[in-house]
């Protein structure tokens, strides 16, 4: 788990994804020589702080998203949300600005107002982020940013043995998204990509339990096609491999923007449930993250 412990230490929230960006080209780059196909990473400004790696004849790209939720300093001690992160005073942020480090506590007033406390005035407009306290105890993990740092786990497990495939860390997906149309457009217009898997992390529900394997959305707030999620329930089913069924009304991902794009793009959102949702205390099971990396080998191979 070090790696997946030094994912969820790294800050990078919506916006401001470089330092996970530079993390993931120099680790791909020192790991892969020991991988089955060592992947063309792509990258550059018409990629902005988004990365693609191409493995040998790519028929399916799976999307992890590298960004979190978090902070931004505004006026006189205020905060203003990046995406939806649940806030309760006394959480720890850190992050820096031109003056050093920084190590503050969070505020939530009786008027629902965010502002931190710290000895000296934030530079306006920079990002803070939850303190990390990652645990590994019996079978769970729990830290903060499991969400999506688990999905990049996941396709970084899968990068091992992939032969053919596109493996695409995204940005900005928990603030409304903004990446992925461009990304899209990329993969179709060069890869002729036209079934992507969403590697990211979904919620415990009445319906979905810890420890009983990955889950396969059949639909959120949008609706895949439904032709496509069959094909892989069969493959899910074949490999013998525990999976939960997962049907909400709400809830969204990189898929959003999937399937807004007007390229024919078939996608299914799969992934380990966790507990306490863009908290510090982001909890998921063992055995629900080891079925998603074995169902993603599986999938990717038969698809």
């Amino acid at each position: 788990m070090k790696l997946l412990k030094k994912l969820c230490s790294l800050q990078a929230t919506a916006g401001n994804e470089l330092a996970m960006k530079n993390f993931l080209i120099e680790w791909v780059k020192k790991e892969s020589v020991h991988w089955m196909t060592p992947p063309e990473i792509i990258t550059g400004t018409e990629l902005q702080d988004n990365v693609i790696l191409k493995f040998g004849q790519p028929r399916t790209a799976v999307f992890a998203h590298m960004d979190s939720v978090g902070f931004t300093v505004r006026y006189h001690n205020q905060l203003i949300p990046i995406g939806q992160p649940a806030v309760k005073t006394g959480h720890e942020l850190i992050g820096s600005d031109a003056l050093g480090p920084i190590g503050c506590k969070l505020i939530l007033d009786s008027k629902d107002q965010l502002t931190y406390e710290f000895g000296r005035v934030i530079e306006r407009g920079t990002d803070l982020v939850f303190k990390c306290n990652f645990r590994d105890e019996g079978d769970y993990i729990q830290s903060c940013y499991l969400d999506n740092r688990l999905g990049m786990y996941s396709a970084l497990q899968l990068a091992k043995t992939l032969t053919d495939g596109l493996l695409v860390f995204s940005c900005r997906e928990e603030h409304g998204g903004g990446s992925v149309p461009m990304l899209v457009k990329y993969l179709y217009e060069n890869f002729q990509i036209t079934q992507a898997l969403i590697s990211d992390i979904t919620w415990i529900t009445d319906g979905i339990e810890h420890g009983k394997g990955v889950v396969i959305s059949l639909r959120d707030a949008g609706i895949p096609t439904r032709s496509f999620i069959n094909q892989i329930l069969e493959i899910a089913d074949q490999s013998g491999i525990d999976y939960q069924r997962e049907v909400e009304a709400s809830g969204s991902s990189d898929a959003r923007e999937l399937q807004a794009s007007p390229y024919p793009i078939n996608w299914c959102f799969i992934g380990a449930a966790e507990d306490n949702v863009h908290s510090p205390d982001e909890k998921v099971h063992k055995y629900d993250i080891q079925t998603m990396v074995n169902l993603y080998f599986q999938l990717m191979k038969n698809l």
